[in-house]
């Protein structure tokens, strides 16, 4: 396979307008868009998640929507082996590939792939009942036995915390020593990342807008559905910002009021974390859409794709 081969990921926080700019983008390039999203590759899980609505879909062709069941066990490394595979078969079709989401781990799963540490499920169950037993002790295990780690993953992300520690159980070696070990793995891909970003204020509003919008198109109605077609609440696909905040709604848990100011928080502060973690792709081209226009953001990302080639 040709590692010079270029694909374009056009990535930034939620409600940064990155459905607009990349059906542009493809529409300029010859290209088709490749979900990036980790949780609008669910079924399902389309109003919560700001869906590709039907206009979008047929202006420019797309991959990876919502081809996974709720309940499916979905990880990072399934969705590389999956967008490889798509990737590959669009170049092969003399077209240009353009990942559109903001999902970084799948960026990095893309680009660094993974160590070659099968899971452990019944550590994984225990770590978990561990941590529902006593909120915060995983965070106190990883500083102890990992503490690069520790420093690496945000606190509150219990997924990766509690794969690291499965690491250090399962090898008797940290993270970073096995990555030293194996060595990198080479992306199959020359990868061009474009960071979209706003002003915070402008872009709390626009996340404040979308909310709303959300729920105004039926957020509570789709949850409702699902829950009603017998899925689990637990189910990690619904462990998800709006979701998870109408199912305690549903349940009398919050009141409305409440819990659209905790979808407004909850989504403002991942988008804080999105860019933190978008910081680390170091020759990402940054474009700030509160200071350029959309059309210039749209002929930017061409030339920089261009003077690649």
């Amino acid at each position: 396979m040709n590692n010079k081969d270029k694909v374009l990921i056009i990535t930034g926080p939620t409600a940064v307008g990155k459905t607009e700019i990349s059906i542009k983008v493809a529409q300029q390039l010859n290209g088709e868009i490749v979900c990036l999203d980790s949780r609008q590759v669910y079924k399902d899980l389309k109003i919560g998640t700001s869906f590709p609505d039907e206009q979008a879909m047929k202006l420019v062709k797309h991959h990876l929507f919502g081809f996974v069941e709720l309940d499916q066990h979905f990880t990072a490394y399934d969705y590389k082996l999956v967008a490889e595979k798509t990737i590959n078969e669009i170049i092969m079709n003399n077209r240009i590939p353009i990942l559109v989401g903001g999902t970084g781990l799948y960026i990095d799963a893309l680009q660094k792939g993974f160590l070659n540490v099968k899971s452990d499920y019944g550590v994984r169950t225990h770590l978990r009942k561990l941590e529902n037993e006593n909120p915060g002790v995983l965070r106190k295990i990883l500083t102890d036995i990992d503490p690069e780690s520790a420093l690496r993953i945000h606190p509150n992300d219990i997924k990766r915390t509690i794969r690291a520690i499965e690491i250090y159980i399962v090898t008797g070696k940290r993270m970073g020593e096995l990555i030293k070990y194996e060595g990198p793995e080479r992306p199959k891909y020359d990868y061009e990342i474009i960071v979209l970003d706003r002003d915070r204020k402008e872009l709390h509003e626009r996340i404040n807008l979308r909310v709303e919008k959300m729920l105004e198109e039926g957020l509570i109605e789709e949850v409702k559905k699902i829950l009603e077609a017998g899925f689990s609440k637990n189910l990690n696909s619904l462990n998800t910002i709006g979701y998870k905040e109408v199912i305690k709604y549903l349940e009398g848990e919050l009141d409305y009021d409440t819990m659209v100011h905790k979808i407004k928080v909850n989504t403002r502060n991942y988008a804080r974390r999105q860019i933190i973690y978008f910081r680390r792709f170091e020759d990402a081209l940054w474009l700030n859409l509160s200071e350029i226009s959309e059309d210039y953001a749209i002929r930017e990302i061409i030339l920089k794709i261009k003077q690649q080639k």
